[in-house]
């Protein structure tokens, strides 16, 4: 999973018939093989595409040329063409924190769209935002309480997801008695405060609730708690390292073959594979958009990015912040338009306020003014397994969502 410059530049071929032209210069730039007298509009891209979290960084930076791309065709954004810049942020804020600076100092873009985790964006926002003084849009689905002026966060939020999913799983699926074990950082922490609201609101009761380091590769006793406590529902937030192990001795416990549920908010096509199919039947996760919505726009682009990029193991999902990055470019497109042209951060910050995108993955969205947050088409899918091959099976669909922050 690293960036070499000789895995980046034995792409030039496909990058040059797609119409760009890259240099690699400590990041990547690809500018595409057309100008305007106004120069380019210069959009970074800081994401993970080396480290643990490298499989969503690099779909997050395939969905950015799957997007400009498009929008470079149909004649850039009102006639100037946007020019990509990459920086890796290497799972790594350390490391993150200077590479972003280069987009701001060196490369000097108008905009930034990245960060996988909320410890990258809580590290790379000051230096964008506040030093940067420049626009900042956050595409991952995250914790919520991210209020920043100039922060436009285009993922679902943690109302977006529970107040549908958790009723679901307590009145359809009758799954009353809850646990969550967590990995130990702030999106669990948060997350689960605001879903044991909405349990107990809806008359479910959390067993237990806790935390470990994400490498934890032993849940012998956290597995004799589901047991012993009769949960009927494991809401899960624990990540890789520790997550194959806790899913690999969750399923062997006979918890699922017990009538028990797991529920995950962040699993998505990507992570089909990641465990035995066995393992993941019957899992249910909540997001923005599943390969399964069947919408002619959303297959139309599913169709469009797997010509773009064939064979690729970097899918265009929801869990990945893919849709986010998709949604954040096209509503930054709507802003840029609104203002007639205009780059600085007050004018487009004014009209990304009030920016709407009537299609996209799982349907359109809208920015909600003052709220630096998006409604959106939210879904429930359960994982199937057929014959050893895994899908998802959306069950419901609840329609421009309220983020309720800030």
């Amino acid at each position: 999973m690293t960036m070499t410059r000789r895995r980046v530049l034995g792409g030039a071929s496909a990058l040059t018939a797609a119409g760009w032209l890259g240099s690699l210069t400590g990041g990547f730039v690809l500018r595409p093989n057309w100008a305007h007298a106004a120069g380019p509009i210069k959009m970074g891209i800081a994401t993970d595409i080396t480290g643990p979290i490298a499989p969503s960084g690099n779909a997050n930076w395939q969905v950015a040329q799957f997007v400009v791309e498009e929008i470079n065709k149909a004649g850039g954004i009102q006639g100037q063409p946007i020019e990509l810049h990459l920086e890796d942020t290497a799972s790594d804020p350390k490391i993150a924190v200077g590479n972003v600076r280069k987009l701001i100092q060196e490369r000097r873009v108008n905009v930034v769209l990245g960060g996988i985790t909320s410890a990258m964006r809580q590290a790379i926002k000051d230096p964008i935002v506040n030093r940067g003084r420049t626009l900042y849009i956050y595409p991952q689905l995250y914790e919520g309480q991210e209020c920043t002026r100039f922060l436009f966060n285009t993922g679902p939020t943690p109302a977006q997801q529970c107040d549908r999913l958790i009723p679901y799983l307590i009145k359809t699926m009758g799954k009353r008695r809850f646990a969550m074990p967590s990995a130990n950082y702030v999106w669990p922490q948060l997350l689960n405060r605001y879903a044991r609201k909405v349990i107990e609101t809806n008359g479910g009761e959390v067993v237990f609730e806790e935390y470990y380091p994400l490498d934890q590769a032993e849940y012998s006793a956290t597995i004799g708690k589901i047991r012993d406590g009769r949960v009927d529902c494991v809401f899960s937030t624990i990540i890789a390292p520790g997550l194959q192990p806790f899913m690999k001795q969750l399923y062997e416990s006979g918890f699922q073959k017990g009538g028990g549920v797991v529920s995950c908010v962040y699993y998505d096509e990507n992570l089909l594979n990641y465990h035995p199919a066995q393992e993941m039947e019957g899992l249910v996760s909540c997001l923005d958009y599943f390969q399964a919505v069947d919408d002619p726009f959303s297959k139309a682009l599913q169709e469009a990015y797997s010509k773009r990029f064939p064979g690729t193991k970097y899918l265009f999902t929801a869990g990945s912040a893919s849709t986010g990055m998709y949604r954040g470019i096209k509503l930054y497109e709507a802003a840029v338009k609104a203002t007639g042209g205009k780059l600085g951060r007050e004018d487009v910050a004014a009209a990304m306020d009030n920016a709407v995108l009537t299609e996209g993955p799982g349907g359109g969205a809208q920015m909600v003014p003052g709220k630096m947050h998006a409604r959106m088409n939210m879904y429930i899918a359960i994982c199937r397994n057929d014959a050893g091959r895994t899908r998802y099976e959306v069950v419901d669909k609840a329609d421009m969502v309220e983020p309720r922050e800030c």
